[in-house]
């Protein structure tokens, strides 16, 4: 089925089978009390990835329900595949950043990288088991402190290694970007208008 989607000429139709997914699996998440299929989800996804469902969100606009799911899943795989260079840019945006976003992502001080791993897995646990709303407003509020944590530390490269600062830059760039998106769906999610 993901092949023929994948390769289907009509936008409407992978819109159609992204935004189910996103629902449905939204829906049999959440309706779990006991917790054990959310974390069955966070591990598998930890272990194996969701790739094929989450290449089918990446072709939905920013500000939906599988964008939302999307840009997550973008953050905890950026976590995983190098808690290292997470936890440099995380502390040093939470010492340059003056908002309360450290406060709202809810990582220890200081945070290093086994802390910024469970942090990004308890947020995308929040997302099924807590109030949505808020696990976007926790993962926007950590991807301003990582964005600003680039941002600073592609200013201390700028001057030896261009291309490095470079790189910082985009990457600052997207979390921020991220960030936008994810509080505008937190504020959709309130007001029942995230599809």
């Amino acid at each position: 089925m993901f092949d023929r989607i994948f390769a289907a000429d009509d936008p409407a139709e992978v819109s159609r089978v992204a935004h189910s997914t996103a629902q449905a699996l939204l829906a049999r998440v959440r309706a779990d009390g006991s917790g054990e299929v959310v974390d069955r989800l966070v591990s598998f996804t930890d272990a194996h990835g969701i790739d094929d469902i989450a290449e089918l969100w990446s072709r939905s606009p920013a500000r939906t329900l599988p964008g939302a799911l999307w840009r997550l899943y973008l953050l905890q795989l950026m976590i995983h595949d190098d808690p290292q260079t997470a936890a440099l840019l995380y502390e040093r945006g939470r010492v340059q950043l003056d908002s309360a976003d450290p406060v709202v992502a809810g990582a220890p001080t200081p945070a290093g990288p086994e802390e910024l791993v469970e942090l990004i897995d308890t947020i995308l646990r929040g997302l099924f088991q807590g109030d949505f709303a808020v696990a976007l407003d926790r993962a926007a509020a950590f991807a301003r402190v990582q964005a600003a944590g680039a941002t600073y530390l592609a200013d201390d490269y700028d001057a030896t290694e261009a291309e490095r600062a470079s790189t910082l830059t985009t990457r600052a760039l997207r979390l921020s970007t991220y960030a936008a998106d994810l509080t505008t769906c937190a504020t959709l999610w309130r007001r029942d208008a995230l599809t």
